[in-house]
């Protein structure tokens, strides 16, 4: 079994995009897959409950199809910074929760199993600890996903050197082009391309599919 914990330079860089395409790009090689979203805030009601779209797309992408509550086993309703939810709402956001879930997915025994983290890579889960920590004692390797626009290079660079020093290897990263705007987006890359310290695994143009070949080549790479 292969696991990968998937983060980002921010929120809203596309990491759920990202973690979906690859467990897809999987099944292309026979492998199979799930993803695993421990914390998630922002929810939506749907047939009487409170479901995370973005658990949602991880379990639908999944090849091992299992309930939504062992994929998401932590879920706020607003969409905020998941601590301060989760003491809104009365909620710990424990490490034993998180390694429990992973546990119980572990059993089903994937190829790939990819962990997607929340926000950034230094997400607070309390006054005094935060998601690396847990994930240090889970054996994992990181996946970085880059929002490419204005500033990536400072967000990149800041958050491999952050990656690096918590003691985790960065397996590679992904550059996801999520404005489709960015002034110089060649140079850009080339830049990370030399600057990281870690391949490029795969390139996501902007609100088109990845080419099929470079994901097959990328989840090759993972497994």
């Amino acid at each position: 079994m292969k696991q990968y914990f998937v983060t980002g330079t921010d929120t809203e860089v596309g990491k759920t995009y990202v973690t979906c395409q690859l467990l897809r790009a999987t099944q292309a090689i026979s492998k199979s897959s799930v993803g695993y979203k421990p914390i998630a805030a922002g929810c939506d009601k749907v047939n009487g409950e409170w479901v995370n779209e973005d658990a949602l797309a991880i379990q639908q992408a999944s090849s091992l199809k299992l309930p939504l509550s062992i994929i998401n086993p932590i879920s706020l309703v607003p969409p905020i910074a998941p601590h301060i939810a989760a003491a809104e709402a009365g909620v710990s956001l424990s490490e034993h929760t998180i390694s429990q879930g992973l546990s119980q997915l572990q059993q089903y025994k994937p190829d790939v199993l990819l962990m997607e983290g929340a926000g950034g890579w230094r997400l607070p889960l309390s006054e005094s600890t935060y998601l690396p920590d847990v994930v240090a004692k889970l054996n994992m390797e990181v996946i970085l996903v880059v929002g490419m626009k204005l500033g990536c290079l400072n967000h990149a660079l800041l958050t491999a050197e952050a990656i690096t020093h918590d003691g985790f290897n960065i397996k590679g990263w992904v550059a996801n082009d999520i404005t489709g705007e960015m002034p110089r987006y060649k140079e850009n890359l080339a830049t990370l391309k030399h600057a990281l310290p870690a391949p490029l695994l795969l390139e996501v143009p902007y609100q088109v599919a990845p080419n099929s070949q470079e994901l097959i080549s990328a989840v090759q790479q993972l497994c």
